[in-house]
């Protein structure tokens, strides 16, 4: 149980006001009832951006770092995958890439789209 004097964390601010636009939007109009769980849903995104992301990112930048005997940033991995892909110097036979793309794609569903089921 969390300090009732405590400050609410972001993933906990987040999830009262998403409940609270989803609660509240049934007796809006069609088109505001859609626009707040549209809200809603996008700060459920956010929330598991908040809670998952992280760990999602760390695992990623492992994942490149062992496939492409490289260091560096997500964005700097992701764009020598991407020349190492276009110049054939990396390929699907590549010792790891397909279960380094699975597991990436799923865990951006998971933020993304949780409910997705491939």
């Amino acid at each position: 149980s969390r300090d009732m004097g405590a400050l609410p964390t972001a993933e906990e601010i987040l999830a009262a006001v998403a409940d609270w636009l989803d609660t509240h939007a049934k007796p809006l109009s069609r088109s505001d009832a859609y626009a707040a769980r549209v809200a809603a849903n996008a700060l459920a995104i956010v929330r598991r951006e908040l809670t998952l992301g992280a760990a999602a990112e760390a695992e990623e930048v492992a994942g490149l770092r062992r496939i492409l005997r490289r260091d560096g940033t997500l964005a700097e991995l992701n764009a020598l995958l991407c020349a190492a892909l276009r110049d054939g110097s990396i390929d699907e036979r590549t010792d790891g890439l397909m279960a380094h793309l699975r597991n990436s794609a799923r865990s951006r569903i998971a933020i993304d789209q949780p409910n997705y089921r491939s």
